[in-house]
């Protein structure tokens, strides 16, 4: 009987250090803001974008920032539509080589401040040529800290005809877009999170 009962101790301890594993890789984080400065936390740096690329007229800023004790990215500025105009974007390149494969993973997750208006999620893949092209989702960001997760099942192609290949992700952009509008959205925290259910199969 005493080693059935080591046994089921052994394993019981096994599953418990599994388990454990698995949850602290059920998150990817891209970028935390410790760096204090545009070089995220795995390496590529944010810069900023604007509809100045195709002649348009918004004005942004993108800065390291503080609000309410947490170190945040904070992406800020008047989005105009003249001259056929509309966006300001902070980006980030996903991986130091190019194409992370996010294949294993369900969505983003965001840690976002900001003035209780919409902003966008963009993806780019080896799929996205031109430059208008991206796969996106919205999301509201409330004059509070709140953790946003957007499946990649909720992300549309706009303008592309290919599906959205996670296995190919080449950048993020987190875009105040397609309205006359002040923007001001603070990111604490960029990651790949993975569904708990999907994880460990309940």
């Amino acid at each position: 009987m005493w080693p059935d009962y080591q046994n089921i101790v052994i394993m019981s301890v096994l599953a418990v250090v599994l388990v454990t594993a698995m949850a602290s890789e059920s998150t990817l984080i891209l970028d935390n803001r410790s760096t204090g400065d545009l070089r995220s936390a795995h390496g590529p740096s944010w810069r900023l974008i604007t509809d100045a690329v195709m002649g348009g007229m918004s004005d942004g800023h993108l800065t390291p920032d503080t609000v309410t004790g947490r170190p945040c990215l904070r992406l800020h500025g008047a989005v105009s539509l003249d001259n056929r105009g509309g966006f300001i974007q902070a980006a980030l390149d996903s991986a130091a080589d190019g194409v992370l494969d996010a294949s294993s993973y369900s969505g983003v997750l965001l840690d976002v401040y900001g003035n209780d208006e919409q902003y966008n999620v963009h993806l780019r893949t080896k799929d996205v040529w031109l430059p208008w092209q991206a796969y996106r989702a919205s999301f509201t960001a409330p004059a509070t800290w709140r953790t946003v997760r957007i499946p990649f099942s909720a992300f549309s192609g706009y303008r592309i005809g290919a599906a959205l290949d996670t296995a190919a992700l080449q950048r993020i952009g987190i875009v105040a877009i397609g309205r006359v509008f002040q923007a001001d959205l603070c990111l604490a925290r960029l990651g790949l999170y993975r569904d708990d259910t999907e994880l460990y199969g309940n």
